[in-house]
């Protein structure tokens, strides 16, 4: 995944934190989209740790890259895991013959457990750092 950010500070161990510019799974600048998914972004931008090889300086606009695997774990988990609990406990019930409404609460209860399992995915990919960032290139000045 490659993503242009601005570095706010280089630190002493050779990493520097960069100010990306969150954007949503659709690929889209949330702010431009009337898509209505922007209202669940807390904050515009993220700032996170990138190794520095290019010695990038306070204030460089830079290419970030960050590693693949860790993010697309993080989106299925995100994105399917929440409708397969769902569509799971509702087709369980439906087939037990339990009704209608009873097998939507139970699919809707499987979509809040799954939502729970991201959120404590997120908390795991903060506290192990499992997703890297790297500064791969300094973006000319216009």
């Amino acid at each position: 995944m490659i993503q242009t950010a601005k570095v706010t500070r280089v630190l002493d161990n050779g990493t520097a934190e960069v100010a990306v510019k969150r954007q949503s799974a659709c690929g889209h600048d949330c702010s431009k989209c009337g898509g209505g998914c922007s209202e669940l972004m807390v904050s515009s931008t993220v700032a996170v740790v990138a190794a520095n090889p290019v010695r990038a300086m306070p204030g460089d606009m830079v290419r970030v890259e960050s590693s693949t695997g860790g993010v697309l774990k993080a989106a299925v988990v995100v994105y399917l895991v929440p409708f397969i609990l769902f569509f799971l406990g509702y087709f369980i019930c439906a087939a037990a013959h339990l009704g209608g409404g009873v097998s939507a609460a139970v699919g809707g209860i499987g979509f809040a457990v799954g939502v729970l399992l991201a959120v404590l995915l997120d908390r795991q990919v903060r506290r192990d750092r499992s997703i890297t960032f790297c500064i791969t290139a300094i973006n000319p000045q216009d």
